[in-house]
């Protein structure tokens, strides 16, 4: 599909006995899961039992992140995200399938979908439009300013995909919503509301599903860390937040 090998990391619980509920849960840039210490934030969290079981997946990504990154079948105004259908069919079509048949039906329980930045972006849109696989969609510092037209050009907020691609949506996908962002995620403030872009951006998502009929907090749960950046210091430090979110007892 993509036209290039995909490594994936596969974290696994130890000692399952094969009664137990296991979830699973796809991240994207999962190159960088292990400077987030995830593999050890799982053990923290199984030994205090804090969380059930989940196989987590961190897939890495390639040399054409940008391109294979995104909304599907809705590039930004530079034409990056051109190869997003073509990850998510890789996603849906062959990971999914891979993960499966390595498996089998171990994973029983919940099935989420995460991921950082543009990465993040991209789990959403992926778990938006396969509601009917995935139940949990965590998002950490969204790329959800990805527009249709440059700033310089005539751009209004109805030029973000995805919130058009959330509006446009006639049913409400059955899905729960975790969505984080720094208060230093970036110093960008094109509206001049003294509120920086990649807040502005989140909150409007959450709008747009509020609208939709979703319920806060049960169905969307909003994280601002204060003094949070837009790196993977940041993520890590609030990775058992969503874990626990997702897969608490």
């Amino acid at each position: 599909m993509l036209q290039r090998t995909v490594e994936v990391d596969m974290y696994v619980p130890e000692n399952l006995l094969g009664n137990e509920t296991v979830h699973l849960l796809l991240v994207n840039d999962g190159q960088d899961l292990a400077q987030m210490e995830l593999e050890r934030n799982l053990k923290a969290l199984y030994s205090k039992w804090r969380i059930e079981p989940v196989i987590a997946v961190g897939i890495k990504a390639g040399e054409e992140r940008l391109q294979e990154y995104g909304v599907a079948h809705r590039p930004d105004f530079k034409g990056r995200g051109g190869k997003a259908d073509l990850y998510t069919g890789f996603v849906m079509g062959e990971l999914l399938p891979f993960v499966q048949k390595q498996f089998g039906n171990a994973i029983n329980g919940k099935k989420a979908f995460a991921g950082f930045s543009l990465g993040g972006l991209t789990a959403f849109d992926i778990a938006w439009h396969h509601s009917d696989v995935f139940d949990l969609v965590g998002v950490f510092s969204g790329s959800f300013w990805w527009r249709k037209k440059d700033l310089a050009k005539d751009y209004t907020d109805d030029d973000r995909i995805l919130h058009e691609m959330v509006k446009q949506t006639s049913s409400k996908p059955d899905l729960r919503f975790w969505l984080m962002t720094g208060t230093e995620d970036e110093t960008a403030d094109r509206n001049q509301n003294f509120i920086i872009d990649s807040i502005d951006d989140t909150v409007d998502v959450i709008k747009e599903l509020v609208k939709k009929g979703y319920q806060r907090p049960e169905e969307i749960f909003y994280y601002e860390m204060v003094g949070g950046k837009h790196n993977i210091p940041t993520w890590a430090e609030v990775l058992p937040k969503f874990l626990e979110w997702a897969f608490g007892r």
